[in-house]
């Protein structure tokens, strides 16, 4: 497994002198620039595949900054680069910047995740959390101060909690899920965007509770513990195959990768996607996430051929969109 890098670090691949070389007498080597940002969740996947880009296209550079979901909307609609990582749709107000700007974009799954919740390993109390006692200890009016306060026979322990800093598409996918509007949170928890900070803070405090993406919970599972989640059908824990089949509800979701279509016109970019989609089902999954069918990476390839802008799911992205390939198209123009 490969070791997520430090958020906002910048991941170069391979310096690049700008100019075409030879494999072979005659037969150019493809080198430019393809810049990345956005997710922390997105991150490790596109760090997989750009370095799985290099061993092919080692005078190609690629760059991939983790500066949160809107962090890296807000580069992505300046022009300051080429790809943002996405772990939720964009948002209406993102779309109107983007008109305004007249920035376009092709919206591309590429992944499911199982957004996870995860204490500490010495908590030997907590069974399950139902999806009532998230909203309960998680939003923005809650009286949850102890464990006791969410179940009797509970601790009589202050709760400190860890999450996602406000500019994450984790934050903005977990309030709307748990407390039914994007950004509606308690405010007196830890906050990151550099999810190894929120691992670190879970890991050593034993009265904790947070939340993140699976895969770093996948990286760190021999000292985090994880939560099954109740979304009115039972208790569910999520892994590749009901995070797959939309059972760890709510909080099973599509993660993106957004593109500037104007970007494809740089041979490297265009490359670089090309390679990214086709190997994002094998390297996801090596990095703790849940493929797509390869359906719907196939329908995402087209979108790319076609050049199709604009949102695909739209606010109705979930699990069972990617499988029957069922969308709500806005686009950019």
């Amino acid at each position: 497994m490969r070791k997520l890098a430090m958020i906002l670090a910048v991941f170069t691949l391979a310096a690049c002198s700008g100019e075409q070389q030879s494999a072979e007498p005659g037969e150019p080597v493809l080198s430019g620039k393809v810049r990345l940002d956005g997710s922390s969740t997105v991150f490790p996947i596109s760090e997989a595949v750009a370095e799985e880009y290099n061993a092919v296209a080692p005078k190609v550079r690629v760059t991939v900054g983790v500066s949160g979901t809107g962090g890296g909307f807000k580069k992505f609609l300046a022009g300051e680069i080429d790809i943002n990582d996405a772990s939720r749709v964009i948002k209406t107000s993102e779309r109107d910047k983007a008109a305004e700007t007249g920035i376009e974009y092709i919206e591309l799954p590429i992944a499911l995740d199982g957004l996870s919740v995860i204490v500490n390993l010495e908590n030997d109390w907590v069974d399950f959390l139902t999806v009532a006692e998230l909203n309960a200890i998680w939003k923005p009016d809650s009286n949850v101060s102890t464990w006791a306060d969410v179940r009797a026979g509970w601790p009589s322990e202050k709760i400190r909690l860890y999450g996602p800093g406000t500019d994450s598409g984790t934050f903005d996918y977990f309030t709307k899920a748990i407390n039914g509007k994007e950004q509606a949170s308690r405010p007196d928890y830890t906050a990151s965007e550099d999810d190894n900070v929120l691992v670190q803070g879970i890991a050593g405090d034993r009265y904790s509770l947070g939340y993140f993406g699976f895969a770093y919970y996948i990286e760190n599972k021999d000292k985090l513990k994880i939560v099954p989640i109740d979304g009115g059908a039972g208790p569910v824990e999520p892994m590749l195959a009901t995070i797959n089949n939309g059972e760890y509800a709510p909080l099973s979701r599509p993660i993106f990768i957004y593109v500037n279509p104007t970007s494809l016109d740089v041979p490297a970019v265009a490359d670089f996607l090309d390679f990214y989609v086709r190997n994002a089902g094998e390297l996801s999954q090596e990095v703790g996430y849940v493929a797509l069918s390869e359906a719907a990476y196939e329908r995402v390839l087209t979108r790319i051929h076609n050049r199709v802008t604009g949102t695909a799911y739209g606010h109705n992205s979930t699990v069972a969109n990617l499988v029957t390939g069922q969308s709500s198209a806005v686009s950019t123009r």
